[in-house]
C-alpha cells in the first residue's frame, strides 16, 4: 500500500471530512472515478484526431479479428511463460 500526505485548505478539509470523503475507501473511489473520466477524455481526444486524419473506423468484423489475434498472442505468451520459455523466441 502507498501512503499519501495531502495538504488541503482547512475549510475544504472540514467539508470533505463532514461529507465522509477523507476515508481510505472514499479517496480510492474518488481516484478511480477521476481516472475513468480521464481515460474517457483521452479516448475522445484520440477519436477526434482519428476523425480529423480521415481514418475510417474499423468494422465489427475487423475488431473481432483483432481481439481474437490479441487473445491468441496472449495465450501463447502465458503458456510459454508457464513453461519457463522466452515468448519472444517463439
Amino acid at each position: 500500500m502507498t501512503e499519501l500526505v495531502v495538504k488541503l485548505p482547512d475549510e475544504l478539509a472540514q467539508r470533505a471530512r463532514s461529507a465522509g470523503l477523507l476515508t481510505d475507501s472514499a479517496i480510492q473511489r474518488l481516484l478511480e472515478e477521476a481516472m475513468r473520466r480521464e481515460a474517457g477524455r483521452r479516448l475522445m481526444q484520440v477519436a477526434a484526431r482519428l476523425h480529423a486524419a480521415g481514418i475510417e473506423p474499423m468494422s465489427e468484423e475487423e475488431i473481432v479479428a483483432e481481439v481474437r489475434a490479441a487473445r491468441a498472442e496472449r495465450r501463447v505468451r502465458e503458456a510459454s511463460q508457464a513453461q519457463g520459455q522466452d515468448p519472444k523466441k517463439l
